[in-house]
């Protein structure tokens, strides 16, 4: 006898409603509740990305969700990833690899093709776990984009999946929304929604509960629960996160720059866990002030989000700024000399002696090293380890007689120092290490950091996966999410 899998799928009224949060919430549930349980997007838009153990990328929501669920992350959970490189194309990656470049319109006549590589991931999956939990994209209710659907709606009917939808009451007319994307469902997609959930609400529940009784009587569709706003130390999916638009100075103030294309700014997370320090994201050359460390994070269009930066200020306002600079992946290219894409070279930043020149492959690695041979103020990181992963289609080169400032197990160079800026290709370079950075620029201000220790960002984010499922639990009518599990509403 084959086993296959139960599912539920969770979508939302419009991006960022909480889909990705929700999913991972009821991953940990289940899992505690002892299912074998994995997450699973059909297609995935997003710049922040993961390297699986094979080497394999796939959105990081997903392997969020998959730490979630206490399992290794497999391109298996997003088959289809599209990563945006300009306003009118992606990069699109088809089971962990680079398939290449397309525009919108050649994208949206090819996806279908795409299907059996959709359904072979989830049959695989189907096949190994007790629940699998899907995650839609966007709005199912996108009329010009239901025709040929893979993620939504077409992809609940592909798997024969149970739906629950998803509003966010913090932006405003979460009624509307809920009762609008079902009015624009067919009546065979309307019979598979078997709940609301509202999310992000702060207030009064008395207040509210008149609202969820009647969007219940209007549509026939009972509200699982309300689910209070709150904040959680999980990484986000996409430059639509909150994190993003913090602008206020801490104690200890870091500036990252928000470039148009950012990505995998996840990497700083890491900061949120020290009282006192605070992570601003900045895209405008007024808005840098006096930082203490600037960090120019990754990018998934390393020249043209180094000539934005150049045509709005803040490369001269960077250079000026007398202050600590750290460059990730595409921010250590920029950081270097000349960049060559193709037939074009551009010049680089020039504070790091690097070279950097762009080739069709990607590099794709979980990897770990030590820091290295570093002068300046960087110096004290020397004998550190750090671990995490490359996604890049760049490589640079040392200009002699530069050493490498980052090195890996294999000897293989991945950073670059010089007096007060420093850069790596490496992801998650700070998980280890951001207890050493803070205490470094405590010291630059004069402050006491004797009792700043580092933290292990995987403890923290087991302990944050419970949390946000207590949360979930504590709300949700979960007897009404095991009965929509097992086909019983």
């Amino acid at each position: 006898m084959i086993f296959v899998a139960k599912s539920i799928m969770i979508q939302g009224t419009m991006s960022n409603a909480g889909k990705s949060f929700v999913a991972a919430a009821l991953c940990r549930i289940f899992k505690r509740d002892g299912y074998k349980t994995a997450p699973f997007k059909s297609q995935n838009m997003a710049l922040n990305s993961y390297i699986t153990p094979d080497g394999l990328e796939i959105g990081r929501a997903q392997a969020m969700q998959a730490a979630a669920a206490g399992i290794e992350p497999s391109v298996l959970m997003n088959p289809i990833l599209l990563k945006p490189t300009d306003d009118r194309g992606s990069q699109v990656i088809v089971n962990g690899e680079v398939r290449g470049y397309m525009n919108a319109a050649d994208y949206f006549k090819y996806k279908k093709r795409l299907v059996p590589d959709i359904m072979n991931a989830y049959r695989a999956l189907e096949s190994e776990y007790d629940i699998i939990v899907i995650e839609g994209a966007g709005s199912p209710a996108e009329i010009n984009l239901k025709s040929g659907d893979i993620v939504n709606m077409g992809m609940a009917k592909m798997a024969d999946a149970p739906v629950v939808i998803v509003g966010d009451i913090d932006r405003g007319g979460v009624f509307a929304q809920l009762y609008g994307t079902v009015a624009l469902l067919d009546a065979s997609e309307r019979e598979r929604v078997k709940a609301f959930i509202i999310n992000k609400f702060r207030g009064d529940a008395d207040i509210l509960r008149p609202g969820l009784e009647m969007i219940e009587d209007m549509t026939g569709i009972k509200v699982a629960g309300a689910l209070p706003y709150g904040r959680f130390n999980i990484e986000d999916e996409d430059s639509l996160s909150d994190r993003l638009l913090k602008k206020s100075a801490s104690l200890i103030d870091i500036a990252v720059i928000r470039f148009p294309r950012i990505s995998n700014f996840t990497d700083l997370d890491v900061f949120s866990c020290f009282d006192g320090v605070g992570v601003r994201y900045v895209d405008r050359d007024d808005e840098l002030k006096d930082p203490d460390m600037i960090i120019l994070p990754g990018s998934k269009n390393t020249i043209g989000d180094l000539m934005w930066m150049r045509r709005s200020g803040l490369e001269a306002a960077i250079k000026k700024s007398g202050c600590p600079i750290f460059g990730i992946c595409g921010g250590y290219q920029m950081l270097g000399g000349e960049i060559t894409d193709g037939t074009d070279t551009v010049r680089g930043m020039g504070l790091l002696p690097v070279t950097t020149r762009f080739y069709d492959s990607k590099t794709r690695a979980r990897v770990e090293g030590a820091f290295s041979d570093i002068e300046g103020d960087f110096a004290f990181l020397n004998g550190v380890g750090f671990e995490g992963y490359e996604i890049h289609m760049g490589q640079s080169e040392l200009i002699p007689p530069a050493r490498p400032a980052a090195r890996l197990s294999d000897g293989r160079s991945v950073g670059a120092a010089r007096s007060d800026v420093m850069g790596t290709y490496v992801h998650g370079v700070f998980d280890k290490c951001a207890g050493d950075v803070i205490r470094f620029l405590c010291g630059r201000k004069g402050l006491r950091a004797d009792d700043i220790k580092n933290v292990s960002m995987s403890e923290v984010r087991q302990r944050e996966y419970d949390r946000l499922a207590d949360m979930v639990r504590s709300n949700l009518d979960m007897e009404l999410i095991y009965k929509i599990v097992n086909g019983e509403v």
